[in-house]
């Protein structure tokens, strides 16, 4: 089958647009949290592993922190363990981080591990309990109310927070020419495991690699201001002014936050895209208009 005169001329412009983008981030590092939408049919789950592949395939160097949040719920479901939220946030006591690990360490990261390879890659999968890859602290969480007179610590259970990443494991896997993927799972000071939101990780490793790039794929197109429209080319004093303004608000700011929190850290910039774009990892990085909302440090982009 030869294409058309049309469809090869396109074909010519979409190599010529993205061969500056490509020598631009060859050597780079690229850290892209993959989950939710994303993940839920196999045209997505194929598109997305064939972009990592193809990012390794040029000289970039992707590393993919990934979520699980429905596979968890639905063994929980299965297994008749309730699942509640507490700021959106699961509360996770023994017998539910079982689970988590059950199915972050295994079932969700192998796939993705196995979906890479599939297509070409070289994958490795990885917890951060590996080599103490994600070192944890248990995550405090407080409520206050006008009538309280000071705030209320609400106890969550095994969730954690990031203290530190071993890079020295990462950049191993990375000059060994492996990708990464890394489930959310940290480890505390007494070998303890805890449950991380993918998100903070992502921003996280990110920092602790000097990232250029954070890709946090996402069910909406982007950031929008009031009237719907995606915003792009924002930088960290424009995200901050539209938290205040109240545009940004309820479950998108800590995303935001945790992109805003690693472009602070030394990260070239965030992106926030459309997971349920096919191909949106390669469409934001190799072309020039993008599908989400890019966060820098700089007054434009």
């Amino acid at each position: 089958m030869t294409l058309s005169h049309e469809a090869a001329t396109r074909f010519a412009q979409i190599l010529s647009e993205a061969l500056p983008y490509i020598r631009r981030f060859v050597g780079k590092t690229l850290v892209i949290k993959y989950g939710g939408n994303a993940m839920e049919s196999d045209e997505l789950k194929t598109g997305f592993a064939r972009d990592i592949v193809m990012m390794k395939a040029v000289g970039i160097n992707p590393v993919v922190v990934h979520g699980g949040g429905p596979q968890i719920g639905d063994l929980l479901k299965r297994l008749n363990i309730e699942s509640n939220f507490i700021d959106g946030m699961r509360v996770t006591d023994s017998q539910t981080m079982d689970v988590v690990e059950m199915v972050l360490g295994g079932q969700v990261n192998k796939d993705i591990v196995n979906l890479i390879n599939h297509h070409g890659g070289k994958a490795i999968g990885l917890t951060g309990k590996d080599a103490h890859l994600i070192r944890a602290r248990k995550l405090q969480v407080t409520r206050q109310t006008p009538e309280m007179t000071k705030p209320e610590i609400i106890d969550i259970g095994q969730v954690g927070e990031v203290s530190s990443v071993n890079t020295e494991l990462l950049n191993m896997l990375v000059r060994g020419d492996f990708i990464p993927v890394i489930a959310p799972i940290g480890v505390g000071e007494a070998g303890e495991s805890y449950n991380i939101n993918a998100d903070l990780v992502a921003g996280k490793v990110a920092e602790a690699l000097r990232a250029e790039k954070l890709m946090l794929l996402t069910n909406i197109a982007g950031l929008m201001d009031k009237q719907g429209k995606v915003l792009t080319g924002l930088s960290t004093t424009q995200v901050d002014e539209l938290i205040a303004d109240g545009t940004i608000y309820g479950g998108m700011l800590p995303k935001i936050r945790c992109a805003l929190e690693a472009v602070q850290g030394g990260v070239t910039s965030a992106h926030i895209i459309d997971g349920r774009v096919p191909h949106a990892v390669m469409l934001e990085i190799f072309t020039d208009t993008g599908v989400g909302t890019l966060i820098t440090n700089r007054s434009s982009s």
